[in-house]
């Protein structure tokens, strides 16, 4: 995946902006974020099939995986000021 361009009109961008309606919207983008930035790390579907028993059984690496969601998640409720008015 290649970070677009400022100004180009390729490709619509996976993420426009960080601001979403409601908590919810923004728990469902951290997700994405997260989910995003480790195909984009592993490209490899396979790989990632492949290594999937590993961490899915491990309760350390699925605590490290939600940390991740965490941290994406807090980045996304301050561009929205909290969902503050």
């Amino acid at each position: 995946m290649q970070a677009q361009e400022a100004g180009t009109d390729d490709e619509a961008s996976w993420l426009p902006s960080l601001i979403t309606a409601t908590p919810e919207e923004g728990f469902e983008l951290a997700v994405k974020m997260s989910r995003t930035s480790v195909k984009t790390i592993q490209p490899d579907v396979e790989v990632l099939k492949k290594l999937r028993p590993a961490y899915a059984h491990d309760p350390d690496s699925l605590i490290a995986a939600t940390h991740v969601v965490a941290v994406n998640f807090r980045t996304i409720a301050e561009a929205n000021n909290y969902w503050r008015d």
